[in-house]
C-alpha cells in the first residue's frame, strides 16, 4: 500500500515553481484529503464500506485513484447535494480554492479521459462485437465437426464394409483364378488333341481326295465306254429308223408307253432353236427362276422384285401378275393339274398361289434360312418337296398346308426334284454330291459324287431314266436313273455357271441339253453327240436359267436383268 503523506490543512500552499511531477503529486495528496475527509463525513464515520474504498483507492495508481475518487464524489453529491447543498458550501467553497488555477488543466484532462473513455467503450463495443462474431463461428464450427464426425463414423462403417466385401472378392477371385488355371490347363489338352485330330483329318482329307480322283477317273473312263456303246445304240437306231421302225421306237421306250402319259396329245418332238421370237423386260432386279405350265405354252416367271407374273409367250404380252410374297423368289413349280403355283422365297418361306383366283391359299413355314429349291410331285398334286440354307429338306402336304417329313444333312441343298414315281427325292448339294432320299422315311438311299464344286441344278428327263446335273466345275453330267452311272458329260470352252442356282433343261423328246453362261450366251447341246449343236446370243448379263416348253418350242432363258428371251 502506497504511503500516506500529511500535510497542514491551513491551505497554504507551495508555489507551483517545482516540476510538474511534485505538482501532481501535491494535486493528488489534496483530492486524497478531501476525498477522505469526505467520505468520512458522509457516513458519520469510518464503516467498512468507506475504509474498502480507501484501500481500494490506495491500491491504485495515481491519476487511476483521482479517477476513481472523482467518479465516487459525483456519485455522492449527486445523492446528497439538494439536502446538503448549504451544510457543504463551505467544503466545497475549500475544495475549489486549490483547483482554481488548475481547472482550466484539469478540465482538459477530464475531456481527454472522457474521449479515451469513449473510445475504451467503442474498442469495447467492437470487441464484443468480434466476440459474438467469433462465438457463433465456433457455434458454427462445432456444429460442423458434429456433422464430420458423423460423416467420419459413417465412412469407418463404409470402410468397415467394404474391406468385408474385398476380403469375399479376394476369397472368390482367388477360386476363380484356380478354375482358370483348371480351364486353361484343360484347354492346352483340348488343343493338343484337336491339333492331333486336325493332322489326322487332313491325312484322312488327302487320302479322301486322292480316292476321289481315282474314282472319278475310273467314271470317266466308264463314261467314254458309255458313250462308245450310246454311239453304237445311235447307229443301231438309225438302222431302225431306216427298216421303218422309227415310230415303234417312239411309243415304246424301256417299257413306258408315251401314248398312256397325262397330256400325250400334246407331245412334240423339240426342235434346235435358232432365233429370238420375242425380249420381254420380265423383272426389275433379276429374273432368277422361268417354269412352263404343264402342256401349256404360258411361261411363269419370278424374280427379285417379289412377284410371280404369268406370261404368252406367242405374243410376249402379260397376263397375270401374282403378289403376296415377301422375298425375292429363286425357284418355282406347278402342280399338274395347273391349279397352283408355288414359289421358293429368300423370306424363308414357300407361298402357293391359287391360279384361278389369284390368291395365296398357303403360306408354307418351317425353314429358318431362305428356300432355294421346290418342285411338286410328277404323280400328285399335294406331294411338294423344298431344300433351303439351313441344311434342311422338307416335304410338305400342299392340301393341308403343313409339313410332313424333314431331312436334315450336313450339306446345304441348291436344287432337287422328285424321281417320275414320286418315291424317290434327288438332291444336288453345296458338296458336289447327288443324293437320293425316301419320301416316305427320309432315309438316304444313293449318293454319289456328280461334281467337283457346288451343284447348281437338277432335271429329270421326260421319259425318268435320264438325270441332268449342273455345276458350278461348269460340267452337265447325264446320270443313269437306275445305275446312277454318267451316261454322258456335257461342256463347252465358253460356258460358265453364273450362281449357286442356275437352271438348265431338257428338251421334251430327250434330245437336247440347254444351259446359260456368265456371258449372256444359252448353249444347246446334243445329247446323242454329247457337243454343242448351237449358242444363242441375245442377254447382255448373265443368264441364271432356261426352261424348255412341253409343246417342244418354244425354249426361254432369263437373265440377271430381268429380261426374259423365247427362241424358236
Amino acid at each position: 500500500m502506497r504511503e500516506k503523506r500529511e500535510f497542514p490543512l491551513d491551505g497554504r500552499r507551495q508555489k507551483r515553481d517545482n516540476a510538474a511531477t511534485e505538482q501532481e503529486d501535491e494535486v493528488m495528496l489534496r483530492i486524497w484529503r478531501h476525498v477522505r475527509l469526505f467520505l468520512t463525513q458522509s457516513s458519520g464515520s469510518t464503516s467498512p464500506s468507506a475504509i474498502d474504498t480507501l484501500n481500494y483507492l490506495e491500491s491504485m495508481s495515481k491519476e487511476e485513484a483521482a479517477k476513481a475518487a472523482i467518479k465516487h464524489a459525483l456519485r455522492a453529491l449527486r445523492k446528497r447535494h439538494l439536502l446538503e447543498e448549504g451544510a457543504h458550501a463551505a467544503a466545497l467553497t475549500a475544495l475549489s480554492r486549490p483547483f482554481v488555477a488548475q481547472g482550466l488543466e484539469w478540465k482538459e484532462k477530464v475531456e481527454r479521459l472522457e474521449v479515451e473513455l469513449q473510445q475504451c467503450y467503442k474498442a469495447q463495443s467492437r470487441l464484443a462485437e468480434q466476440l459474438g462474431t467469433e462465438v457463433s463461428q465456433s457455434r458454427s464450427l462445432k456444429g460442423s465437426i458434429q456433422e464430420k464426425d458423423l460423416a467420419i463414423e459413417n465412412l469407418e462403417r463404409t470402410l468397415t464394409e467394404t474391406r468385408d466385401e474385398c476380403s469375399r472378392l479376394t476369397t472368390e477371385l482367388e477360386k476363380k483364378t484356380k478354375a482358370v488355371e483348371l480351364l486353361l490347363s484343360e484347354n492346352v489338352e483340348i488343343k493338343g488333341q484337336l491339333e492331333e485330330m486336325t493332322l489326322k483329318a487332313k491325312r484322312a482329307e488327302a487320302e479322301n481326295k486322292i480316292l476321289i480322283d481315282r474314282w472319278m477317273l475310273q467314271k470317266m473312263q466308264d463314261a467314254e465306254r458309255l458313250n462308245e456303246a450310246n454311239a453304237l445304240y445311235e447307229d443301231m437306231m438309225e438302222r431302225l429308223k431306216a427298216k421303218g421302225l422309227e415310230s415303234l421306237a417312239r411309243q415304246q421306250v424301256d417299257g413306258v408307253v408315251r401314248r398312256c402319259e397325262e397330256g400325250a396329245e400334246h407331245f412334240s418332238q423339240s426342235t434346235f432353236p435358232s432365233t429370238c421370237g420375242n425380249r420381254i423386260h420380265a423383272h426389275e432386279g433379276g429374273c432368277s427362276a422361268i417354269l412352263f405350265e404343264c402342256n401349256s405354252g404360258k411361261l411363269l416367271t419370278g424374280g427379285q422384285d417379289r412377284t410371280v407374273k404369268l406370261w404368252d409367250t406367242n405374243t410376249g404380252s402379260l397376263s397375270r401378275t401374282l403378289h403376296g410374297c415377301l422375298g425375292s423368289i429363286l425357284d418355282l413349280a406347278i402342280t399338274h393339274d395347273n391349279r397352283s403355283i408355288i414359289a421358293a422365297s429368300s423370306s424363308n418361306n414357300l407361298y402357293a398361289w391359287d391360279t384361278n383366283s389369284g390368291r395365296i391359299h398357303h403360306t408354307l413355314t418351317g425353314h429358318c434360312e431362305k428356300v432355294c429349291a421346290v418342285d411338286v410331285s410328277k404323280t400328285s398334286n399335294c406331294h411338294v418337296v423344298s431344300a433351303a440354307y439351313d441344311r434342311t429338306i422338307k416335304v410338305w402336304d400342299l392340301q393341308k398346308g403343313y409339313c410332313t417329313n424333314t431331312i436334315i444333312f450336313h450339306s446345304n441343298c441348291n436344287a432337287l426334284c422328285f424321281s417320275m414315281d414320286g418315291h424317290t427325292i434327288c438332291s444336288g448339294h453345296v458338296d458336289g454330291n447327288l443324293r437320293l432320299w425316301d419320301i416316305q422315311t427320309g432315309k438316304l438311299i444313293h449318293e454319289v459324287a456328280a461334281h467337283s464344286l457346288s451343284v447348281t441344278s437338277i432335271s429329270m428327263s421326260g421319259n425318268g431314266n435320264m438325270l441332268l446335273t449342273s455345276g458350278r466345275d461348269n460340267l452337265h453330267n447325264l446320270f443313269d436313273i437306275r445305275t446312277l452311272e454318267v451316261c454322258s458329260t456335257l461342256r463347252a470352252p465358253g460356258s460358265r455357271a453364273a450362281s449357286n442356282w442356275s437352271r438348265s433343261c431338257i428338251s421334251p423328246g430327250d434330245n437336247y441339253v440347254a444351259a446359260g453362261s456368265v456371258d449372256g450366251t444359252v448353249y444347246v447341246w446334243s445329247i446323242s453327240k454329247a457337243d454343242v449343236v448351237g449358242t444363242l446370243k441375245e442377254h447382255t448379263s448373265s443368264v441364271l436359267c432356261c426352261s424348255w416348253s412341253s409343246f417342244g418350242k418354244p425354249l426361254c432363258s432369263a437373265d440377271k436383268t430381268g429380261v426374259i428371251c423365247t427362241w424358236m
